[in-house]
């Protein structure tokens, strides 16, 4: 299907306005984190900074977004239960930001948001039937689509917020997957999915020059949960809602590696007797800073994977069923190389680093979390 001009005219100034409002936003909001105490200081040797920053830089991301969303969309009930949640979303992330809130009642209100958000008409209602020989092309979800879609959204949401551990990561992440998605609805003639994409990405792009390493803001949970939720509900309306056999895999892909690195958090702490929501330091970005990479090496090393899963769920909305397939099962068998060769390397046990020429890599010392941390918000406990 081609590309619409009209459809590329008004996502190119969604996201213009968008990264203009964040650009703008972006100093007001540092000056108002440090009113608040809204500030991340270094209080242990996990952070990779040494000086107090100011968090709380997503609200200029949600400034952006809202203004340019509210500007070139007409207001649905779709479209109202998302904003709703979003707002939802934000609000908590600034107390949290300030207040270092405990886990269970952010997932509560996490929870509460996704509901909102459901229950205006923002939901997984079927999913494509990965088994190209059966009779039906997808599976109709009924009440199960309330749970269901409910659980993307805030594993999604706490998802981008883990991988907010080096300066400029998840934002940027977040642009190469609203982007991945902004792509797609233009391919796919869904105008509306679009600018939405354009509006985040935008709003991505104009506060990611604050926040690249040296970073001069963090954008603490504001902007990491917030970004997550509006990932996970515009993938409900733009990719779910596709009966085509392989729109299934598509939102895996496009948000790929905060689903990749939760999914072995989850496991790596089971599989050494701890619990699920106990915070360690084994994430990808962890590694690969353990493994001798700076912080901006690191970072530019996952923007890349991460572009390249977004450009492979691309090809999957544009090639034929059986190619699709094929596609998927190469990726798939090597993510699980990639995977075995994740959970090996160090064994995930603080063992030390390997050599390099001849002189061993000096691991970053880290403190124990307390019991007031926690797997929500893990950004208190990164190496920012």
């Amino acid at each position: 299907m081609p590309i619409q001009l009209p459809s590329v005219g008004l996502a190119l100034a969604a996201l213009l306005t968008a990264a203009l409002v964040a650009v703008i936003s972006t100093p007001v909001v540092r000056s108002l984190a440090f009113r608040v105490g809204a500030v991340d200081v270094p209080r242990d040797t996990r952070r990779m900074h040494d000086h107090p920053i100011p968090r709380m830089g997503g609200l200029a991301i949600f400034f952006g977004f809202i203004l340019s969303v509210l500007i070139f969309l007409p207001l649905t009930s779709e479209l109202r239960g998302m904003l709703l949640g979003g707002v939802i979303i934000v609000i908590l992330g600034i107390f949290d930001d300030i207040f270092a809130l405990p886990a269970l009642p952010k997932l509560l209100v996490q929870i509460g948001a996704a509901l909102i958000a459901v229950l205006e008409g923002n939901r997984i209602e079927f999913l494509s039937n990965p088994n190209i020989f059966s009779s039906s092309p997808y599976w109709e979800l009924g009440w199960l689509s309330v749970p269901i879609t409910v659980l993307w959204i805030v594993a999604i949401t706490n998802s981008v917020n883990l991988i907010d551990g080096l300066d400029g990561l998840a934002c940027g992440v977040s642009t190469i997957s609203s982007m991945t998605l902004l792509v797609i609805a233009l391919i796919v003639a869904e105008p509306d999915v679009a600018i939405l994409m354009a509006a985040l990405s935008g709003a991505c792009i104009g506060f990611l020059p604050y926040n690249l390493n040296p970073a001069k803001i963090f954008m603490g949970d504001t902007g990491s949960t917030f970004l997550g939720f509006i990932l996970a509900a515009v993938s409900i309306q733009g990719l779910f809602k596709f009966y085509a056999i392989i729109s299934f895999a598509v939102p895996f892909l496009m948000l790929g590696l905060p689903i990749f690195d939760t999914c072995f958090a989850i496991l790596r702490r089971v599989s050494h007797g701890q619990s699920p929501m106990q915070p360690d330091r084994g994430h990808i970005h962890h590694r690969l800073i353990d493994m001798g990479f700076t912080q901006k090496q690191a970072v530019a090393v996952l923007y890349i994977i991460s572009a390249i899963l977004g450009l492979s769920a691309v090809v999957l909305t544009t090639i034929g069923v059986v190619r699709a397939m094929l596609f998927m099962l190469a990726l798939f068998v090597a993510g699980a190389v990639a995977g075995k060769l994740y959970l090996d390397h160090n064994n995930g046990d603080g063992s030390p680093p390997p050599s390099i020429g001849g002189s061993r890599v000096a691991k970053p010392r880290h403190t124990q979390p307390t019991n007031s941390e926690n797997f929500f918000g893990e950004e208190d406990q990164s190496d920012k």
